[in-house]
């Protein structure tokens, strides 16, 4: 039966979520293998398995957006355009690093390519866009501010308050909030009561829409209605992608909370080989072609590591440089 929902799309685009998707799902096996080998001494939360929101995410936005990410944002920051080796050499304390090896894992940014913010806070990125995007449109830029959240974000409340203003004041933000099933260990069925978290926010009069956060294709769509509403002046829109995490809470998570049997079936429908699938059966990418992006994917991945590791470490004395100081 035909792929419809392929078929109907650029081959440039379908390409690109590929290789982006890819990408993630390589650098994010290295980190965490080059952490198990004792190579990078550092806390990681995984993000495999939710490759497919940040490539769909990321590919609707312009070079000059804006976003705002969480702990867990290696696949996000890839999709924004920040480099590979700048993002691994920050994880590792190196000077190269994004923030000078002085942000660690959960905070990376790089406000060249449009990456504000990674805060270690559950739910505390949300009202930083708001007033991001506040900022722009005072300025008279033509920014539009995406953050990205977890299920757990949504019961805190910097979401309830950010999401007020900016629907308030009509912002151009878009809430994405991937839903991987669980606020660290906690189910959130255990958490909430409404099935969808997209219906959350009818209470706050924005639009919200929950897709399938495994299809790049479904996020993509959904993420540029709202990029396109946000830019002409419409205000903010939650996007809801539910998906899964592979791996627990952190690396190194036991996660004898997760049902054996659910993680097995979710690895087995693992959202990049499945895309993978998907063009190859409807010919946009022969198999010859996937494995040249798989293997320009390894090749990148490993340059980029090699090259973080052996750049030299931050200086102590680094520490009291890019900090404010009293008036």
């Amino acid at each position: 039966m035909p792929d419809d929902a392929v078929s109907g799309q650029p081959r440039e685009l379908l390409v690109a979520l590929l290789t982006t998707m890819t990408r993630i799902m390589v650098a994010d096996q290295r980190i965490r293998d080059g952490i198990a080998r004792g190579e990078l001494l550092a806390s990681y939360w995984p993000c495999a398995g939710q490759e497919a929101v940040a490539a769909g995410v990321g590919a609707a936005l312009a070079p000059t957006d804006w976003m705002v990410t969480t702990y867990r944002g290696l696949h996000d920051q890839l999709a924004k355009g920040v480099p590979l080796e700048p993002i691994l050499a920050e994880m590792a304390g190196r000077a190269t690093g994004c923030c000078g090896g002085k942000g660690g894992t959960m905070h990376v940014t790089d406000p060249e390519h449009g990456l504000m913010l990674s805060t270690g806070i559950v739910g505390a990125g949300i009202p930083v866009a708001v007033g991001l995007a506040l900022a722009a449109r005072t300025r008279g830029e033509d920014r539009v501010v995406t953050v990205s959240f977890g299920d757990g974000a949504v019961n805190t409340g910097a979401f309830h308050e950010g999401v007020n203003l900016a629907a308030v004041w009509e912002l151009p933000v878009v809430l994405v909030c991937q839903n991987n099933g669980y606020g660290e260990m906690t189910p959130i069925e255990h958490v909430q009561r409404v099935t969808r978290v997209s219906d959350r926010v009818a209470g706050y009069g924005i639009p919200g829409v929950t897709v399938d956060g495994n299809d790049p294709l479904a996020v993509h769509a959904a993420a540029a209605e709202a990029v396109a509403r946000a830019r002409a002046g419409g205000g903010p829109t939650l996007v809801e992608c539910v998906t899964y995490r592979l791996w627990g809470h952190y690396f190194g998570d036991p996660m004898a909370y997760i049902p054996p049997e659910q993680l097995e079936a979710a690895r087995a429908n693992h959202p990049v080989t499945s895309f993978r699938a998907r063009l190859v059966a409807a010919g946009v990418l022969d198999e010859a072609a996937a494995d040249a992006v798989d293997a320009e994917a390894a090749a990148e991945v490993e340059g980029a590591w090699r090259g973080a590791m052996e750049a030299a470490a931050a200086s102590p004395g680094s520490a009291l440089t890019d900090v404010y100081a009293g008036a």
